[in-house]
């Protein structure tokens, strides 16, 4: 690309052509006022308050009014001036036209301490309103969502949340209505702005109009403490930063990261905090006489000890919200604490063939967000970004509007899928393994992301390395849980004669360490709470009252991810560290936790010191979830899990969870045709009667959203990979 030198404020400045005026001017630290500009959204020109001066200089590059600097390129030899008196009388004229019917509500103004409107009217604007008349008020608040609310007269129309929603998530459920004068934000009748993303309209509006529900009147900006953090819902990384108040978290907001998530995060990461509060352990608790009791934390870790010493046998299910620093520590304790192969994080549907991946194709590796921006390329399989894994989500869908091409394998054509332009391959639950093997254009500068539901369909990931292997692409593995990948690079899977997690809860071991495993996401949570049951010593390490806590024999409460520091490994591979938030008296993390069970055992003697007798476990063999026979007569069941659903780190944020969307069974179209809008789906743990959407389906398949209905859909519905019968509702 050529590059182009202009003279701003007298400042010789070399940029690459097409840079814009106003983004020239930063380069040589000139600030220009700007509100409607913003450097991730296409340039619209709106609030005019950029204007500049553009001279002719002899050169045929001048212009004879101001012009905003947000939507004019360099050109060679341009010369700019932002602070002659055309150019700041321009400034000075349209802060006064933007103030005319702005409310000067600053004190009681959300965004009153940290408005550019307010900065720049102090430093671009006049000292005195020549304004005398009655400014326009509206009814307020509107909400747009359950979330966004809109004040209508601090709307400056600078176009910033109708351009987000359309251009970054591809959402454009807000837009400018009327005209003239009366131009305003509006949405759709009855029908509210229904983004997973909206959150951040709120975050890039320059004013006051656009509010949180969850926040507004409850705080200002010099009341807060702000602490960068990295969000804990996915395992995209994404930059969050945490403002804080007397030990209560009050909002959280985008971090700017460029390499990862820009400066958006989604709703789930914005609002999804409360479950710190909510129904949190408070203290350890021990069973006695057949009731949990209350315990100090010296006799709560001897018990442990205790129990885990004299045990014969012993898994390890540490789940998968871990930071690394703890994944690390759960390793060393099993390994050589307990000298136990029984260890697994994975609680979830699994299979061996998933098991040998991760350790050969996943730990290690690296494929970055800017290996996507590269690729010529993408390729999804087992994986729904939009619902599973937002940042990736915006990323993917950037590179597609440059130019990328996607490819999804999926049993249905979804919204997501439309959004980020993709070619839809459908395929059905269980057959990833041929649709792999027909898909073309592959080359070693594509990339290859597959998801943690192909556990349940056999010989995928191993065709999905295949395609990696013969073509050059890269591969990565995108897990859905933020502790994921970081559990894979400390090796939390069964060591050698070691029992994956499912073949835990079938073997009936002697004693189970658990934590933050939801008895409900496993593939069988029938047999999981029978196993609870039946093991002769349970800990379990959580931060709420759980089904695991309530049949534990030892309860430890661990800190939550703003009460400890530590590091989560993004699926790209990257480390993303962050630092404690709130500094609280026994909030204490799971290695931390640990240390002092393994503390307490070097204490018990070496007769006894937790080494498992192997002689006592019956390995049966590892059955994968998606081996179970099919009954063909029926439909197989595609299934994952929509980004606002039932799930327990979203329980307590009643906004957040207003704005779920609405959960539909997707049927083939001539199913619905014959069926109606109501259908009833029967699956060999149970029957769901639900309202059904047609779609196009891969053939004889039918998708229920994993966690939106009762239990979920292992717990109430089917057991992965079995099919289930379709009928009308009764």
């Amino acid at each position: 690309m050529t590059d182009v030198t202009v003279k701003i404020d007298g400042q010789d400045v070399t940029v690459p052509e097409g840079t814009l005026v106003i983004r020239a001017a930063e380069e040589a630290g000139i600030e220009i006022p700007r509100f409607c500009d913003h450097p991730l959204l296409a340039p619209v020109g709106a609030c005019r308050q950029c204007l500049v001066d553009i001279p002719d200089a002899g050169n045929g590059r001048g212009f004879p009014k101001p012009q905003a600097s947000c939507t004019i390129p360099v050109a060679e030899g341009m010369v700019v001036e932002t602070q002659n008196t055309t150019a700041v009388k321009a400034q000075q004229g349209i802060m006064e036209f933007l103030l005319v019917n702005h409310p000067l509500d600053c004190p009681v103004c959300d965004k009153g301490g940290e408005c550019p409107l307010q900065n720049q009217a102090m430093s671009h604007g006049q000292g005195e309103t020549r304004f005398e008349g009655t400014k326009r008020t509206f009814p307020k608040p509107i909400n747009l969502s359950p979330n966004v609310l809109l004040d209508r007269e601090r709307c400056i129309v600078c176009q910033r949340c109708t351009r987000f929603a359309a251009e970054i998530p591809g959402d454009p459920g807000i837009a400018l209505i009327q005209r003239g004068a009366q131009q305003q934000i509006g949405i759709a009748e009855d029908k509210p702005f229904s983004s997973y993303f909206s959150g951040n309209v709120i975050q890039i509006c320059p004013v006051g109009a656009l509010t949180s529900d969850d926040y507004r009147f409850r705080a200002r900006p010099f009341d807060l403490v702000s602490t960068p953090g990295v969000a804990e819902h996915d395992a995209c990384g994404a930059a969050i930063r945490i403002d804080h108040r007397r030990g209560k978290v009050m909002r959280r907001l985008a971090g700017n990261d460029p390499e990862v998530n820009e400066e958006w995060i989604s709703d789930k990461d914005r609002f999804g905090f409360r479950y710190a509060v909510r129904d949190r352990l408070t203290s350890p608790m021990i069973r006695e006489n057949g009731e949990l009791r209350p315990a100090s934390w010296l006799e709560a870790v001897a018990v442990a000890a205790q129990g885990l010493a004299g045990a014969g046998s012993v898994g390890v299910l540490p789940g998968g919200r871990l930071t690394l620093e703890d994944a690390k520590a759960y390793a060393a304790f099993a390994r050589d604490t307990l000298r136990t192969p029984h260890l697994d994080f994975r609680s979830r549907p699994l299979s061996e063939e998933e098991t040998g991946f991760l350790r050969s194709r996943v730990a290690g590796t690296t494929v970055t967000y800017a290996d996507l921006d590269a690729a010529d390329h993408v390729v999804l399989v087992g994986l729904e970004p939009e619902d599973e894994a937002g940042t990736l989500f915006l990323r993917l869908r950037k590179a597609n509007r440059a130019g990328l091409r996607i490819t999804t394998l999926s049993p249905y054509a979804s919204e997501g899928s439309r959004k980020l332009g993709a070619q839809v391959v459908l395929t059905a639950p269980g057959a990833e393994k041929d649709a792999l093997s027909q898909v073309s254009g592959v080359t070693e500068a594509s990339v290859i992301l597959v998801g943690e539901r192909l556990a349940t369909s056999p010989g995928a990931y191993s065709a999905a390395a295949e395609l990696a292997d013969r073509t050059g692409a890269r591969l990565a593995w995108v897990p859905r849980r933020a502790g994921d990948r970081g559990a894979v690079e400390a090796d939390l899977l069964p060591g050698e004669n070691g029992l994956d997690a499912e073949a835990m809860v079938r073997a009936g071991l002697d004693a189970l360490v658990i934590a933050g495993v939801d008895p409900d996401d496993t593939a069988d949570p029938a047999a999981f709470l029978a196993a609870l049951d039946q093991a002769g010593f349970v800990v379990s390490l959580e931060q709420r009252v759980t089904a695991v806590t309530e049949r534990a024999d030892v309860v430890l409460p661990v800190a939550t991810a703003s009460e400890k520091a530590g590091t989560f490994v993004t699926w790209e591979g990257r480390r993303r560290p962050f630092e404690k938030v709130f500094d609280k008296p026994a909030a204490y993390s799971d290695a931390e936790v640990l240390g002092h069970i393994t503390a307490e055992l070097s204490l018990v003697g070496p007769e006894s010191a937790g080494v498992a007798d192997e002689t006592v476990v019956s390995s049966p063999t590892t059955t994968d979830s998606a081996a179970t026979t099919t009954d063909s007569a029926g439909f197989r069941l595609a299934t994952w899990r929509l980004m606002l659903d039932n799930g327990t780190l979203q329980s307590g944020d009643k906004a957040l969870a207003a704005t779920a969307r609405p959960a539909f069974v997707r049927i083939p179209a001539a199913l619905h045709a014959e069926l109606g809008d109501v259908v009833t789906i029967t699956g060999d743990r149970g029957s769901w009667t639900l309202p059904a959407l047609p779609a196009e389906m891969a053939d004889s398949t039918v998708w229920v959203p994993t966690n939106s209905f009762g239990r979920g859909v292992w717990a109430d519905l089917a057991s992965p990979g079995s099919t289930v019968t379709v009928e009308g509702a009764q």
